[in-house]
């Protein structure tokens, strides 16, 4: 059965790291999503958990009944520059090692390259998943990765091709819910072409930036290169979640117990206990109704 989890990064301003996983389990949550921390494993720097932190964020989920879904590191192992990229693969070297160290089998990531550079951070990737891969596949972990807005690939079908050029069963996709339409609002042709290799999903709401023909989000100046979107509660924008819920049970995606389906809202931190709650409400009611 899908594991149902919550991204607890609204709840970084307010509580502790080690209180999370309390806080997490206090909004009926079984399962976390162990997204980036400044004292854990933070935006684009090298991991700051040590060994003792690590058993210790393990020692709280378990006091608060609480399992770790996934691991999200967000590093720039597709960067264009070397020494970067370099870098980024000796973070993803400790990434691993703290995600068995949790015995988390599950990382969900992105490609975190450039869209201006897309050629140089294509083959960045590979060189990089070149040295990760033998690792990943040995440590038994599962890596998904999310086309997000402003990478080097961002089209949902596209980075099916570029995953599955990776010849492995050990890297999947994330699908995010809320990433439809930069994906190219192709839900269907997206699982259809990805299939069980989605292991993963971030479920919130946006709206479609293509409405009132360009204009539904004006930047100044004109023509910035920006990418816009929202992680609202479901309902709030334009996703179709009958779409969504409906293609993923065709997937068989529920059924499995290898699945996470996660509540990833960011859009209302003042509200975040009441729309945590009435995103587990929505996500059990319409996996129920799927």
């Amino acid at each position: 059965m899908v594991k149902i989890a919550l991204d607890p990064t609204p709840f970084h301003h307010d509580y502790s790291l080690l209180e999370l996983p309390g806080k997490v389990a206090d909004l009926g949550y079984e399962y976390l999503q162990l997204t980036p921390h400044k004292d854990f494993i933070p935006f684009f720097r090298h991991p700051k958990a040590d060994d003792d932190l690590v058993d210790a964020f393990a020692k709280a989920c378990k006091d608060a009944g609480v399992q770790i879904a996934s691991v999200l590191p967000v590093l720039r192992w597709s960067g264009p520059d070397e020494e970067s990229r370099r870098a980024a693969v000796k973070q993803w070297k400790r990434v691993l090692e703290i995600t068995s160290r949790l015995g988390v089998d599950l990382i969900n990531t992105e490609f975190s390259g450039r869209p201006e550079h897309q050629e140089e951070s294509e083959r960045a990737f590979y060189w990089s998943m070149e040295e990760l891969l033998p690792i990943i596949e040995r440590e038994g972990i599962r890596v998904l990765i999310d086309p997000h807005p402003d990478d080097f690939v961002e089209d949902g079908l596209e980075a099916v091709r570029v995953i599955r050029g990776l010849n492995s069963k050990s890297i999947g996709m994330a699908f995010v819910s809320c990433h439809t339409f930069h994906y190219g609002d192709q839900t269907e042709a997206i699982f259809e072409a990805a299939g069980q290799s989605i292991g993963l999903v971030h479920i919130a709401d946006t709206f479609d930036h293509h409405k009132s023909h360009g204009l539904r989000y004006i930047t100044n100046p004109p023509g910035n290169a920006v990418r816009v979107h929202q992680h609202l509660p479901i309902g709030r924008g334009d996703v179709d979640f009958d779409q969504f819920f409906g293609g993923l049970k065709g997937l068989g995606f529920f059924d499995r117990d290898d699945t996470v389906a996660v509540s990833s809202v960011f859009a209302e931190d003042e509200n975040a206990d009441e729309v945590s709650r009435y995103q587990l409400s929505e996500i059990t009611s319409r996996i129920a109704k799927a």
